[in-house]
């Protein structure tokens, strides 16, 4: 059972909901959400909606490079 089923909470500040995904937290910081000083960041539906919205055309670049 992971802490996410257990009922961890959003690691942005100023945000209490239930979290539903984890990621590390630089790749959260480069997207924009402020997290504190944590190894794992926990993301609400939100805020994981924000983070991809964010990292889109990041991550498109990044298949275009390896595609060839």
């Amino acid at each position: 059972m992971g802490r996410i089923a257990k009922g961890v909470k959003c690691s942005v500040s100023g945000c209490g909901k239930d979290a539903v995904r984890s990621l590390a937290t630089a790749k959260v910081t480069q997207a924009g959400l402020k997290v504190g000083d944590v190894r794992r960041a926990y993301l609400c539906k939100e805020h994981y909606k924000q983070y991809k919205k964010a990292t889109k055309k990041e991550k498109m670049l990044e298949q275009w490079r390896y595609r060839g």
